[in-house]
């Protein structure tokens, strides 16, 4: 019996280490499958050509534009997205009035649409048989198109980013603690005071998380970009022309590099900082 009863004792203290084992492996399979195997391809891609390639982006002039085009569209996106999305969020938040939720839910309604779509609105309001362009030439008669170029673009990044930034601050917006706020007014604080004292420093996460997002998401977006970008290069641009247009993949690898390490030091910088912004 004693026998017995220790090998029942062993085998049901061995079954629950089988059984995560069974669901663990499934999970690391796939993992390995469909990404760190992929990562480590990505990664050694570009030395088929020589280790120079690793630095194209810095080193050809061509790459390098379209690093810093992406780069500049995307600070100035989630600048004025945070701005907007700030600003409309807390508004929201603060305010209750009839058709409240109605508003919130067109707001937000942009998430729902895939990249492709949002250009093909702003091709619809200003491209060159567009909205813009059939007033232009009504009024002046020449067809006024922006759908193209930078402005284009810097509209469809925002169309697509708002709505983020609006549900974030939203949210953020109605845990804030209103105590600080009563009592600086209590002591006199204008508004815009209560804003820079109260506001911002209680808001700084959230600003620093969903400014982090923003940048990369539009950094990799490429819907929106393929849609637009006829005169104004982007990175993800840059990249699907050397692997699908002249299958070179190992400098497509390259410039993939340089993106997610671009995209990848920002998101850290914004968890560093934004883990303990008050001891800063």
């Amino acid at each position: 019996m004693t026998r017995s009863t220790t090998t029942t004792s062993n085998a049901n203290a061995w079954n629950p280490r089988w059984r995560l084992l069974a669901c663990v492996a499934p999970a690391a399979v796939f993992f390995a499958a469909f990404w760190l195997l992929p990562v480590v391809r990505l990664l050694a891609l570009p030395a088929d050509k020589g280790a120079a390639t690793y630095f194209a982006v810095l080193t050809d002039a061509r790459y390098l534009q379209s690093m810093a085009n992406t780069v500049a569209l995307s600070v100035a996106v989630t600048l004025a997205t945070l701005v907007l999305g700030a600003a409309v969020g807390i508004y929201l938040a603060r305010h209750a009035f009839p058709g409240k939720r109605m508003l919130l839910s067109l707001l937000t309604l942009p998430l729902s649409f895939p990249g492709v779509i949002i250009g093909f609105f702003v091709i619809l309001l200003g491209g060159r048989q567009g909205v813009v362009a059939d007033l232009s030439d009504t009024l002046i008669g020449e067809r006024i198109t922006f759908a193209y170029g930078l402005l284009g673009l810097f509209l469809a990044y925002l169309y697509f980013s708002l709505p983020r930034a609006i549900a974030t601050y939203a949210a953020a917006a109605e845990s804030m603690n209103t105590q600080l706020e009563e009592a600086a007014r209590s002591l006199g604080a204008s508004k815009l005071r209560v804003a820079r004292d109260v506001w911002m420093p209680e808001l700084a996460p959230t600003t620093l998380a969903c400014g982090a997002i923003l940048f990369a998401t539009s950094m990799g977006a490429f819907g929106t970009a393929f849609t637009l970008a006829s005169k104004f290069e982007v990175i993800p641009i840059t990249i699907y022309n050397e692997f699908t247009n002249y299958a070179n993949f190992a400098l497509a690898a390259s410039l993939s590099i340089s993106l997610g390490v671009v995209t990848w030091l920002v998101l850290f910088v914004a968890r560093r900082f934004g883990a303990n912004p008050v001891a800063r």
